[in-house]
């Protein structure tokens, strides 16, 4: 089995842990660069995340156009994909998602920021960018690269950017990271909700954000403890 196979079963375990965290139901949709040729990527076909199988993906240009031209119906916000690799060399893997928990944060003007320990994944402020401010009355999908370009303006060297009345992308540094990632957005937006019941919160220190202790930072790595975890409780390891 290549790595590409690898990596191509690491996207459907992803799509299927993402789905059973709540980081996305029947929309949403997370990416992969291709390691053999970093001008593609590879993406689903238009399926919900729970039900994505091998079968399912495809290759894209970084234009967001298929490698092979089909006929397969795909998602229409293939931009905030093919801009951000574009936009991103360190950028791997890319998710698109409208989980629950974030959108107070896409309504109103209060700030993402680290809030809990586990937070620290998302590095310090996420950018929020209002798609209204350069493209008028919209749908607030992202279904030009013009869009997909103006977004990741926002998004700069972030790992992720809060859609205004939309949702979050998440850049990672592989899959397994921007599932971390993802993952690590909805707990501190839980904390934060729940927090402001009682007093102000007490975000983390830059400091704090950038620590690393003798043995370095604990990321969700491709095949760690929390990546088992997480295939286990969506039921994806025989994938």
């Amino acid at each position: 089995m290549s790595n590409l196979d690898d990596l191509k079963r690491d996207l459907v375990r992803a799509n299927r842990i993402l789905s059973n965290e709540g980081i996305v139901d029947a929309w949403g949709h997370i990416s992969v660069r291709n390691p053999d040729n970093p001008d593609t990527y590879i993406l689903s076909r238009s399926r919900s995340p729970g039900l994505v199988t091998m079968d399912d993906l495809v290759e894209f240009n970084l234009d967001n156009s298929p490698v092979t031209p089909t006929d397969t119906p795909l998602y229409i916000e293939r931009p905030i994909h093919g801009m951000t690799y574009q936009a991103r060399p360190d950028v791997q893997s890319v998710i698109h998602h409208h989980c629950q928990e974030i959108l107070p944060f896409a309504v109103t003007g209060c700030e993402m920021q680290p809030a809990i320990h586990t937070a620290r994944a998302i590095g310090g402020q996420i950018p929020v960018w209002d798609i209204t401010d350069n493209f008028g009355d919209t749908d607030f999908l992202v279904t030009t690269n013009d869009q997909g370009h103006d977004l990741c303006g926002a998004l700069g060297d972030s790992k992720a950017v809060i859609m205004r009345a939309h949702g979050a992308t998440v850049a990672g540094a592989s899959i397994a990271n921007a599932v971390n990632i993802a993952l690590a957005m909805k707990r501190n937006a839980i904390a934060i909700l729940d927090g402001l019941k009682l007093g102000p919160i007490k975000y983390l220190t830059q400091g704090q954000i950038d620590f690393v202790n003798e043995s370095g930072v604990r990321t969700l790595a491709g095949h760690d403890r929390a990546w088992e975890y997480l295939c286990q409780q969506a039921g994806v390891t025989d994938i």
